[in-house]
């Protein structure tokens, strides 16, 4: 029997183009967030995306007056009550895109404490993909989020791709960073080294999710 109270995975999509890499990336990671949580636990999982583009007007009329729509007050209420966290940008000028950072710019730097959170970017070249390492991850620091060990980074290259013998595919990092949320959120160690490893799981460092909680408190 399920649980009645489901867990709620919200994804933060601020792709511009319609239909959108950066969505894409979104929809999967959440689907593999939502498949490993079905497997390991008996409660339903929601997914809800949330398309910065559409909240723009919003964003910038918050901005200017203080006061967020109805439909960006949802939005935001989304983010800070879910039990897990997607957060995917497009890179511009070598970093996240101004809307995505209006976007997180509206939620109190107190308000995701503590919230496992999956960082993920795309962009035409993977010469960008630090930009999740020297601009997501600090801004979610900032937020008091906890990022999961594994990042993910998309070059329009990726798509398609399924890796070689030396590095993992784009799959294959999807799949890892969707388990580590997925433990995350059920308090396990990020790395899901509380199962049996997979051949998706690399050698990532196991961190305890605990002691993730503990370090994030001590600043």
């Amino acid at each position: 029997m399920f649980a009645t109270t489901p867990l709620r995975l919200v994804a933060v999509s601020a792709g511009l183009s319609q239909p959108s890499s950066t969505r894409l990336l979104a929809d999967r990671l959440a689907a593999a967030a939502r498949e490993r949580l079905a497997a390991e636990q008996d409660r339903n999982v929601e997914v809800q995306v949330i398309e910065v583009r559409d909240l723009a007007v919003d964003i910038a009329h918050h901005l200017l007056s203080g006061f967020p729509s109805a439909t960006l007050r949802e939005a935001l209420d989304a983010v800070t009550e879910a039990d897990g966290l997607i957060a995917v940008t497009p890179v511009f000028t070598a970093s996240y895109s101004g809307l995505f950072k209006s976007f997180f710019d509206l939620i109190d730097n107190t308000a995701l404490t503590g919230k496992p959170v999956v960082i993920a970017a795309t962009g035409g070249t993977a010469r960008h993909s630090l930009v999740l390492e020297h601009a997501l991850r600090p801004l979610f620091a900032y937020l008091r989020a906890v990022t999961v060990p594994t990042s993910v980074y998309a070059a329009s290259e990726d798509w398609g791709s399924s890796g070689d013998e030396y590095t993992d595919g784009l799959p294959s990092r999807i799949r890892r960073a969707g388990g580590e949320l997925a433990s995350a959120v059920l308090g396990r160690t990020v790395s899901g080294a509380s199962r049996t490893p997979g051949l998706d799981d690399g050698e990532d460092a196991v961190v305890p999710f605990e002691q993730q909680l503990a370090d994030l408190r001590l600043d």
